[in-house]
């Protein structure tokens, strides 16, 4: 018996066929008709059948296992971060961007591949060089092109953002009529200053090397608006300024409500944010406030209540009239209409009085221990100790104990729009956590630091690199909350970095097996419309769909 292959039409048609000879000729017996083969090729049920005559038949192995390599793993996962790369069009502006330049090299392939590794395995530019085989089907990228790259992204980093700017607005609707701000620093292992690195206030507490400031604007679902990095000695408060300008001449917005932490309240940069047409909404320092305000502030007349799920006081509320007022570089004051909106929350009065707890506790420890106390120094239980004259013994402060004693639970809000509600200004504050966790991804999750670069181009280059990278995690979180999925930016790239091939050449040939993958994963690959590979495929027959 054996399978014979005809044609009819358009057709191939295979069947089972008996060979018998009959008056001196060999003539064919047709035994089963097993269809086209079109329909036949990748069918699990004729692929199970070979099987189980080959158990019947005792056949043996169709290869010899000596014949079989070993595995090498390559990723295809990265692919789902391709289909977002290509839908921003990302390749199309860099060539835009480098025309009428002679490059000799692909700045689309180096640029994605930096992005890639920062996103998936984050290293140095060598490391990211000689571990580039690890993804299946990316195009080989020099270790000189990939610097070559981040002069050119260095170069070129305001058109791109204000690319992505505008890609991610009409792609995803993106809003920014309330925008987050805030600034953090980005140290290097390095002690020797330049133009950019430079020793200032870290935030990070490495007060004894050179660092650089980064300001950065996200919208209320964390995605990066833009950012812009200032040498290391620069004050915070001197970036509001320059992030301002790039929201109004940049991108054209007119209408915004800069939120952000207390460390931007100081009343020459809310004059500023006013100057410039906008609004805010910023903490305020209710016990450093006139005793006026902080009287009406205690006051339990005009409070709101907001209940919880189980008709529960969560929260208390009120709105308060609030004037304040800046000079200007020439001298001239200027009011600052406000609206004070208090909170008091019963579970904030519990954290607040077991936090005092813990400070009144290390005064006492202070106080038995005075040669531990620093008349200058006012932080932790210090705050709580007070000194009767000059040179004079030191106490425990009771009074100032019993006033901040007094503010346990309440917590003020500062915003500058009056038709705002109040209710939408207490959930945008809360909201700020979104730049807080942009922050702690861009630094541990992306691991931004540590930087590895010394000239101030490469430095630019780099950080721009990581706000393309920021971007697309960014973007396929928001796809998946769209989507009703939840995940963190760690089991994201943990998914990714489980869409494995074992490649392994059999007899020959280059096969490329499936290794198992997490739910998520094939989500996400669900989400991307991205079909996945089949379970095993030939080497020559891969490609990212």
């Amino acid at each position: 018996m054996f399978i014979k292959t005809t044609t009819s039409g358009k057709y191939r048609y295979a069947q089972l066929v008996e060979s018998y000879r009959k008056d001196g000729a060999t003539r064919h017996k047709v035994l089963l008709n097993l269809g086209r083969i079109d329909q036949i090729e990748n069918n699990p049920s004729f692929q199970n059948l070979a099987r189980k005559l080959a158990e019947l038949s005792k056949a043996s192995l169709l290869f010899n296992p000596e014949e079989v390599s070993e595995a090498e793993v390559f990723n295809w996962g990265y692919g789902i971060y391709r289909k977002i790369w290509d839908r921003f069009d990302i390749g199309g502006i860099l060539k835009n961007l480098s025309a009428g330049r002679k490059l000799r090299f692909d700045l689309d392939a180096s640029a994605f591949l930096m992005a890639c590794q920062h996103l998936l395995e984050p290293g140095s530019k060598r490391r990211t060089c000689s571990r580039q085989q690890r993804y299946m089907g990316l195009p080989v990228v020099d270790l000189n092109h990939l610097y070559r790259c981040l002069d050119i992204l260095s170069e070129h980093k305001e058109s791109l953002e204000e690319a992505m700017f505008f890609k991610n607005r009409n792609l995803f609707n993106m809003k920014v009529d309330v925008v987050f701000f805030d600034v953090t620093t980005f140290s290097f292992e390095s002690v020797r200053p330049d133009g950019l690195r430079n020793f200032g206030f870290s935030k990070d507490g490495k007060f004894n090397e050179v660092q650089v400031v980064l300001a950065m604007l996200v919208d209320v679902e964390g995605r990066p608006v833009g950012y812009e990095l200032f040498p290391g000695n620069t004050f915070e408060g001197f970036t509001l300024e320059t992030a301002l300008e790039k929201l109004k001449q940049r991108f054209g917005i007119e209408r915004v409500v800069i939120v952000a932490d207390r460390g931007l309240n100081r009343r020459i940069n809310l004059g500023r944010i006013k100057e410039k047409g906008y609004d805010y909404i910023v903490a305020a320092s209710l016990k450093r406030m006139k005793r006026s305000m902080r009287e009406r502030v205690l006051d339990d007349a005009d409070y709101a209540d907001i209940k919880d799920g189980e008709g529960d006081t969560a929260l208390r509320y009120k709105v308060l009239d609030h004037v304040t007022a800046f000079v200007d570089a020439d001298g001239t004051t200027h009011p600052l209409q406000e609206r004070l909106i208090v909170t008091y929350s019963p579970k904030r009065a519990e954290k607040d009085a077991s936090d005092r707890g813990r400070l009144v506790a290390k005064a006492r420890e202070l106080l038995e221990d005075r040669s531990k106390i620093r008349a200058s120094q006012k932080r932790g239980g210090r705050k709580y100790i007070k000194e009767e004259g000059p040179g004079g013994k030191y106490l425990l402060d009771e009074k100032a104990i019993a006033e901040d004693e007094r503010f346990d639970g309440y917590y003020g809000i500062l915003s500058s729009d009056p038709e705002m509600d109040p209710l939408e200004v207490l959930s945008s504050y809360h909201m700020l956590w979104k730049i807080e966790e942009s922050f702690r991804i861009m630094k541990s999750t992306l691991e931004v630091r540590p930087i590895f670069h010394w000239t101030e181009n490469r430095i630019k280059g780099h950080f721009v690199v990581c706000f393309l990278a920021f971007l697309l995690e960014r973007t396929l979180e928001f796809k998946l909350k769209e989507a009703g999925e939840s995940a963190s930016p760690e089991e994201i790239r943990e998914s990714i970095n489980s869409l494995n091939f074992a490649k392994m050449t059999v007899c020959g040939e280059d096969y490329l097996v499936k290794t198992r993958a997490p739910s998520l994963a094939n989500r996400m690959l669900r989400l991307m419309r991205m079909k996945p590979p089949k379970n095993v495929t030939s080497a020559s027959d891969f490609s990212i769909s």
